[in-house]
């Protein structure tokens, strides 16, 4: 499908979706619990219910109710039942979910499957690999499935942290639950530590400790995992979008954040800031989901140097190349170079520009912000159900233009 975005400024007020990564995790926690859980304001992305069809695998019943601003609350229960030998676990196209479900399905002993799209399960498992090699764990690959058999024992565990910190979040929910003590051992500088940070709020608040000192991650086996209630916060990735739109000429108000948040993408408040003073460099080695957006403000603000930018190429597209390929319709330069990407001021406004989505849903979300400037049509916009499925009626609401084409 295509969107017909025209040349508007934004005006109004928004509340914006809950964070899809502590969703992830608190609903992960819940489903590990023994008692009843009750997840309230969960926003139902892709992404979202990915993980709920892991959890209900798991053998929990997940029951659906409905809540103010499209979000929902979630009552998770354990089931009084025998698990097969056999499960499934279906990930569609969710790399959070198949990176933290792995570990959490290896400690169940039983013969274990992952399906989604040939993509995703394309997108490295390296670090899974190794260990499943080194405790004699038997993986079998095909296209759109990968099957484990064995079962995932405590000890040391050494993983780069320069890849994705979603391997230590799965690494961290597992191992709590193993009879042993576990160390992670961080092989590389950690990036993206922020959404390792989440995790760790959200195993605090289920009751599980874990200690981290010089580059190690400890973490005693177990422990009881206890999760009655929780509230999932507002997501600042998704409101950097817009947010945006105020350095467009827009008067937007988003509300439903938390001030305190340990989001790291709440650091697009500063280099939106630096991007509207002058040309700067800006490092997105903690917050590399923001690249999108913060590439597309940099072609109409000053032009701006991003470094620590490799990882944008291993998403749900190469995001590098991708948008070198989108902005330049727009008269915007993308110069890559050895792990940082310069993207250069505008250097005119190209009209009614035909925009490709690339089957990502940041890139279509800073590209449709983006053409708010110019107007234009972008494609592949269904590529927002990943993760913000209303995002074009938000954006209507707040005065901009949008008309669907199939």
């Amino acid at each position: 499908m295509t969107a017909n975005i025209k040349a508007s400024v934004a005006s109004g007020k928004i509340e914006i979706i809950t964070s899809k990564s502590y969703a992830h995790r608190l609903l992960i926690a819940a489903a590990l619990t023994n008692e009843e859980s009750v997840i309230e304001k969960v926003y139902l992305s892709n992404d979202v219910t990915a993980t709920l069809n892991c959890i209900k695998a798991l053998g929990r019943e997940v029951i659906i109710e409905d809540m103010n601003n499209e979000s929902k609350k979630i009552i998770i229960r354990k089931k009084d039942c025998i698990m097969p030998n056999e499960l499934v676990f279906d990930c569609l196209e969710s790399g959070s979910t198949l990176r933290f479900f792995i570990p959490i399905a290896l400690t169940l002993g039983k013969k274990v499957t992952f399906t989604g799209t040939k993509k995703l399960l394309s997108r490295g498992l390296e670090p899974y690999f190794n260990i499943c090699c080194k405790q004699n764990i038997k993986v079998i690959q095909k296209d759109e499935e990968i099957t484990f058999i064995g079962t995932l024992q405590s000890g040391d565990f050494f993983i780069p942290g320069n890849i994705s910190s979603q391997f230590i979040t799965g690494l961290l929910f597992a191992c709590s639950m193993l009879d042993g003590d576990s160390r992670i051992n961080l092989t590389t500088h950690l990036e993206s530590k922020n959404y390792v940070d989440i995790t760790l709020d959200v195993l605090k608040k289920a009751n599980i400790d874990i200690t981290f000192d010089q580059n190690t991650y400890y973490i005693k086996g177990g422990q009881k995992y206890s999760l009655k209630h929780s509230v999932v916060e507002g997501d600042y990735s998704n409101a950097a979008f817009f947010d945006a739109l105020n350095y467009l000429g827009g008067n937007v108000r988003i509300n439903g954040l938390n001030d305190s948040s340990y989001q790291g993408d709440r650091v697009y408040q500063k280099h939106f800031k630096d991007l509207s003073q002058g040309f700067c460099t800006i490092d997105l080695k903690d917050c590399i989901d923001l690249g999108p957006i913060l590439f597309c403000l940099a072609g109409v603000n000053h032009g701006a140097t991003f470094i620590n930018t490799d990882r944008l190429k291993i998403k749900e597209s190469n995001r590098v190349n991708d948008l070198q390929k989108e902005l330049i319709k727009l008269g915007i330069e993308v110069v890559e170079l050895d792990n940082k990407v310069t993207v250069k001021k505008r250097i005119e406004k190209t009209i009614h520009p035909i925009l490709d989505g690339c089957n990502d849903h940041r890139i279509v979300m800073a590209l449709s912000v983006l053409l708010t400037t110019c107007g234009g049509r972008i494609s592949g916009i269904e590529a927002v159900k990943k993760s913000y499925p209303n995002f074009f009626e938000e954006l209507i609401k707040l005065g901009i233009g949008v008309e669907y084409e199939s």
